[in-house]
């Protein structure tokens, strides 16, 4: 669905591409990185085809804030996006009731907001299932490695398997991220913090 009264010139695609690069930047994206994401994600007009839906307006969802932003632009300019994008909608009981039955997954209604906006983004990358209930245990486990690490105690040997577990339970939940998501984060991603630098820097024995 097209966007009325918009001044965007261009094809859905092409407004879209250009907003993608807004949000993220513009950083090549690899071969490495393409194949990355093809194990990942799926092109957004192949998803649509499976569905019967027209991409043009899932397209429109996206541009209009209604639906996530796609994860990815592959080199080719291929928009890659979740596999269960149109199926979380499904779960909400329609693309109307999405924001507020996202949101009611979190007792403090700011949080839910900024994670509505985020899960908006497209930029929510981390996760192999991307849902309200994996979104909130992934910031679970996060705050709690990081706490954890913060604690002089950390490394006795009484209190190591309870990290490890909690690293565990978010290595089960994250992909492994690409270059590409380093450079447009900036930097380390979870993965690298909360799980490769834990295992690495304080291990079991």
């Amino acid at each position: 669905m097209t966007e009325t009264g918009s001044t965007e010139t261009g094809t859905p695609r092409e407004r879209l591409a250009r907003r993608y690069l807004e949000v993220n930047g513009e950083h090549p994206m690899t071969e490495a990185d393409d194949a990355y994401v093809d194990r990942q994600f799926a092109a957004l007009e192949v998803l649509c085809a499976r569905r019967g839906v027209d991409p043009d307006e899932v397209r429109g969802h996206m541009l209009a804030g209604r639906l996530p932003l796609p994860g990815y632009l592959r080199s080719d300019g291929t928009e890659m996006v979740a596999p269960d994008l149109l199926e979380l909608v499904d779960e909400a009981g329609g693309l109307a009731k999405l924001p507020d039955w996202f949101r009611g997954h979190w007792a403090d209604p700011a949080e839910g907001e900024e994670e509505y906006e985020s899960y908006l983004s497209g930029q929510n990358v981390c996760l192999h299932r991307l849902h309200p209930v994996t979104m909130r245990r992934k910031g679970e486990l996060v705050r709690d490695i990081t706490e954890a690490l913060g604690d002089p105690s950390r490394d006795n040997p009484a209190r190591l398997p309870a990290l490890h577990a909690l690293v565990d339970e978010l290595d089960a939940l994250e992909p492994e991220f690409t270059a590409y998501d380093r450079l447009r984060f900036g930097g380390p991603v979870s993965r690298d913090t909360c799980i490769d630098a834990v295992r690495r820097d304080h291990p079991l024995g």
